[in-house]
């Protein structure tokens, strides 16, 4: 039986300061005990000597501190994992919020997880198609890769992860495929979106959430996508799934590690925001990958909303530095009606070459890709310069590139939250807008590929 202690010494806030301890360790778990008998969880934020700070999971209103009491459960916080999960819906903590029962674990594991030995790892390499033509035809999803998307406020990323969490799927296995999303810090409204449109399309039956809304406290927020982790992991190592794991919104996650940090009075580092962040946001990506022996795979799309669209701010920036490139989403795209509004010339997907060719998407897919990157960025610079020389000032090629921008950004990019492409799909829709240049223009697509495409109508 845990020993009991009645040393509650001051209540601030969030956090209570217990006196006298013995044998109490970092990031513990404890439960007080008030006195009309009602429970409260917290955990072990620091130690010092015989003190113990400890934060709590609920308000500290009606904590009377003579009459409470506090013992602590000498373990970490730990998920109970099973393959009932799927089709379940859970809080930030792990407890079901969907009506069903409580699940029987068949074992229960640490949130926190363990690091992946570098040398245990196999490199990134097969094609994940989300069916959307902006991420799959330009900056491509490979199983095992950690891809954030950078938003920003009211652009419509819950959109996107919504239409990703439906549509993503590994091609050319029948190996089974599931998806864990967490939600951090979103509204109520939010919540309602992302399960209604799982449930209405069946995308529940092979998916995990984890919901932490805005009115719960913030080192719930700090569980919630280390639950989801756990949970991917579960999954992906021991029942050899391929996981899926989306993240949203990490900005919030972040604004929780401040808060707490504030709250036990460490020294801020940029922008008030912890000095270990950057370490305590890689424990949390780099729980993605594949292992050596393993069948499985976790993939990971962090979704993060710049704070004034800046891409500097310490959120997007150390995210950038983890994790292997980004899809930005575009303010100025938004408003010309294109959906989803990705822009992408500054999007980046590190691992895309490993992950398209013979075999994986189709043979002609990069020089596709590399010919619709060049001619998108030509003709917004003649887009550009119309703009300031008036459209006299342009060469009929430089309008040719004008036209062609224009068509990619509605017809390639802009396809709607509700349009499944598949990567054929994707790639007939690429030759089809560079058939609006001459052939001679294609100088990055080889000519076997141009007989072959370009000119059947």
């Amino acid at each position: 039986m845990p020993k009991e202690y009645r040393t509650i010494e001051e209540v601030a806030g969030p956090l209570m300061l217990v006196r006298g301890v013995q044998g109490v360790t970092y990031d513990e778990l404890g439960e007080i005990e008030l006195a009309s008998g009602e429970k409260r969880r917290c955990k072990v934020l620091e130690i010092d000597g015989g003190n113990a700070l400890v934060q709590l999971f609920e308000s500290s209103t009606g904590i009377n501190l003579d009459s409470s009491k506090v013992r602590f459960l000498g373990r970490t916080m730990e998920l109970g994992v099973s393959e009932d999960m799927l089709s379940r819906i859970f809080d930030g903590l792990g407890r079901p919020i969907d009506g069903g029962p409580d699940i029987l674990p068949e074992k229960r594991m640490d949130i926190n997880g363990l690091p992946m030995n570098p040398a245990a790892r196999n490199y990134p390499q097969e094609f994940i198609q989300t069916g959307v033509s902006a991420i799959d035809g330009l900056n491509t999803l490979v199983r095992g890769q950690k891809l954030p998307i950078f938003s920003a406020s009211g652009l419509p990323h819950a959109n996107l992860a919504a239409q990703i969490a439906r549509q993503a799927k590994v091609r050319g296995t029948s190996d089974p495929f599931a998806v864990v999303f967490a939600a951090m810090g979103i509204t109520f409204e939010e919540a309602n979106f992302f399960m209604e449109s799982f449930k209405e399309t069946g995308a529940i039956d092979r998916s995990v959430m984890f919901i932490n809304l805005a009115n719960d406290p913030a080192v719930e927020r700090i569980a919630t996508p280390r639950m989801a982790l756990t949970a991917a992991e579960y999954l992906a190592f021991e029942k050899n799934m391929h996981v899926l794991v989306i993240l949203t919104d990490i900005t919030n996650y972040a604004d929780a590690l401040r808060e707490v940090s504030a709250a036990r009075k460490e020294v801020p580092g940029r922008r008030g925001y912890p000095g270990y962040m950057y370490t305590d946001l890689a424990s949390l990506y780099e729980r993605a990958g594949r292992q050596k022996g393993k069948n499985g795979s976790i993939t990971m799309i962090p979704i993060l909303s710049m704070p004034e669209d800046d891409k500097t701010h310490p959120i997007p920036d150390l995210t950038g530095y983890i994790t292997e490139g980004q899809i930005i989403l575009s303010r100025e795209l938004y408003r010309k009606g294109v959906t989803p509004p990705i822009d992408v010339l500054p999007s980046l997907s590190r691992l895309k070459d490993k992950g398209i060719g013979e075999g994986k998407t189709r043979a002609d897919h990069a020089n596709v890709m590399n010919q619709l990157f060049a001619a998108y960025a030509r003709g917004k610079d003649a887009k550009e310069l119309m703009v300031i020389l008036g459209e006299a000032a342009l060469t009929d090629m430089d309008k040719l590139y004008a036209k062609f921008a224009d068509a990619f950004e509605k017809e390639y990019v802009s396809q709607g939250y509700y349009a499944n492409r598949d990567i054929e799909e994707t790639m007939e829709i690429g030759w089809k807008l560079l058939r609006i240049l001459p052939r001679t223009e294609l100088k990055r697509i080889k000519d076997t590929y141009l007989d072959l495409y370009y000119d059947e109508k």
